[in-house]
């Protein structure tokens, strides 16, 4: 891997992995649904103006309307449970169970595309699956914690964010293929702006939200959104998308490491077992690991 794209590539995973510590700094002021528009509004006004100063306006326009309805299942929801969830679990248990999305964009591709995964893949998903099963167990209570929230229901919509990143992949490969990438970040930013905006400022709060929850949602916007995902789409520009995809498991090392520094965080040895029987699952189940085969003499 060159240097330029390894300092990239750890970029972007300290950048995504801050995210769910922007998240919780917002998340208290605004309300779950509320961030998660700021959050896609102001990347959509950052990501916008590139799509233009691309020459990319053509293809924009050409394929806006199917981009902005996967931006609603690629961002809005996902940003919107996300958001939810770090109300009631820790940002790093968050970002572990993040790390699931390959795993679930492999299985929504078996189930939809009929990408069917060998057997090295198949038990791939058996692992990953495991995993979260036994992080999951910890947090199955349904008594609701300080905030209201049981974290077992944070728990489900961390994995049902993944889950619709898993749909919405698959979405993409199938309907638009093809498309620049700038366009579908930026699309999928409006997308899941006009989505999100009814149901947010249904539910914005009485109260006018503090300067630090502001500045939260404005990094997490800019930065982990909207600069994130240039250098996302140049990571697989330079590397594929294979390789880059990996930058999911570096991710929650970082939130792991912020939580710890800037919340108080606990980080407990079961969280970081699971945490690496769910990165071995995905790894093998999105073929990036692979099995020795033995071969007959």
């Amino acid at each position: 891997m060159p240097v330029s794209s390894r300092i990239d590539f750890i970029l972007l995973a300290a950048i995504w992995g801050s995210s769910f510590l922007f998240m919780r700094y917002a998340v208290g002021d605004f309300g779950a649904l509320p961030t998660a528009f700021v959050r896609v509004a102001i990347a959509a006004l950052f990501l916008l103006p590139l799509v233009w100063w691309r020459g990319l306006g053509a293809a924009f326009r050409q394929h806006g309307r199917a981009v902005c309805l996967v931006g609603v299942i690629n961002s809005g929801i996902p940003f919107a449970l996300f958001a939810f969830a770090l109300l009631s679990i820790s940002t790093g248990l968050s970002a572990i169970l993040n790390a699931t999305v390959p795993l679930f964009g492999a299985l929504v591709a078996w189930l939809w595309l009929e990408d069917r995964p060998n057997g090295s893949r198949v038990l791939g998903l058996v692992i990953g699956f495991a995993g979260v099963a036994l992080l999951a167990g910890e947090k199955a209570s349904f008594t609701p914690g300080p905030s209201g929230i049981a974290p077992a229901w944070a728990v489900l919509a961390c994995l049902a964010a993944t889950a619709c990143y898993g749909i919405a992949a698959s979405a993409t490969k199938r309907y638009l293929t093809g498309v620049p990438p700038l366009v579908l970040a930026a699309g999928s930013q409006l997308g899941a702006t006009l989505g999100l905006a009814l149901p947010a400022l249904w539910l914005w709060p009485a109260q006018m939200p503090g300067t630090q929850a502001w500045l939260a949602v404005t990094v997490v916007g800019v930065l982990c959104t909207g600069v994130a995902y240039v250098l996302y789409f140049r990571l697989i520009e330079k590397l594929g998308p294979s390789r880059s995809l990996a930058v999911t498991f570096v991710v929650p090392v970082f939130a792991v490491i912020y939580g710890a520094l800037f919340l108080s965080e606990a980080v407990t040895s079961w969280m970081i077992l699971c945490g690496a029987v769910i990165v071995l699952g995905t790894a093998l189940s999105t073929g990036l690991l692979r099995l020795p085969v033995a071969r007959n003499a």
